[in-house]
């Protein structure tokens, strides 16, 4: 499996390309402001063909260069129905204190979108993608989960190491050491709260996040380290992500 990512734009918004192996056909998550140069260079230098634009949630600083790159290459943008009124209005996620990021700029939809259903898996470059609905920074943000195959060696005591490793692409849901703001538009801080109770809580402490901004991290080190989840429990719903 190939994941790569880098930090796009001023909001240095994390935009990654997965796919199973260079030379292959790919997916895009999250191309932010300023994310399409770099993105045309990945694919270039690992021979990727893009199949696809992910959206984890309809804010600008992820969705900037969504419409480039899907007419560029005459791909789908996916993004939750909640959301996908800001791919034209990206005002109507920001609020007034930030109207002044977009300033006289327009922004419309790529030419093909669809929608996410939450609990539906997507099949993409050779890769199944899991999507669950997690509300509360905005109300369409979606948590993307795949499992990465990995070589199976003993562990410490002997006993076989997991023969995949779950990653989430968390958009801002959740973050090392924090969590997603709610002040904007569509925002609901308790809302949040029992998303990531439900949706991230109950999956494994080796689960990889990937998350919108900042550095990557597992749940385990969310669990118990994480400031904001010292008072909620993951006993909600079971994780998905196949296990």
């Amino acid at each position: 499996m190939l994941i790569t990512g880098f930090a796009a734009g001023m909001f240095q918004t994390n935009c990654y390309l997965l796919a199973t192996e260079a030379g292959s056909e790919a997916v895009i998550v999250d191309p932010g402001q300023d994310a399409a140069v770099r993105v045309r260079e990945l694919l270039a230098e690992h021979d990727l063909t893009p199949v696809a634009v992910l959206l984890t949630h309809g804010h600008l600083d992820h969705t900037w260069n969504a419409a480039e790159l899907c007419d560029e290459y005459s791909i789908p943008a996916y993004i939750h129905p909640a959301d996908r009124p800001m791919l034209a209005d990206p005002g109507r996620g920001l609020g007034r204190a930030l109207e002044s990021v977009i300033g006289t700029l327009e922004f419309r939809e790529p030419e093909k979108v669809v929608d996410f259903v939450d609990g539906e898996d997507v099949d993409l470059a050779g890769i199944r993608i899991s999507v669950d609905l997690a509300p509360g920074h905005t109300q369409g943000s979606v948590l993307l989960g795949i499992e990465v195959p990995v070589d199976a060696e003993p562990g410490q005591q002997g006993e076989a190491a997991p023969e995949v490793v779950p990653v989430c692409f968390s958009g801002d849901v959740l973050f090392a050491g924090s969590i997603g703001r709610t002040d904007l538009p569509g925002g609901d801080h308790q809302q949040l709260l029992d998303s990531i109770a439900a949706r991230l809580l109950p999956l494994p402490d080796h689960t990889q996040v990937l998350p919108g901004h900042g550095p990557q991290t597992s749940i385990g080190a969310e669990r118990a380290g994480n400031p904001f989840l010292a008072d909620i429990s993951g006993t909600v719903k079971k994780g998905r992500y196949g296990l």
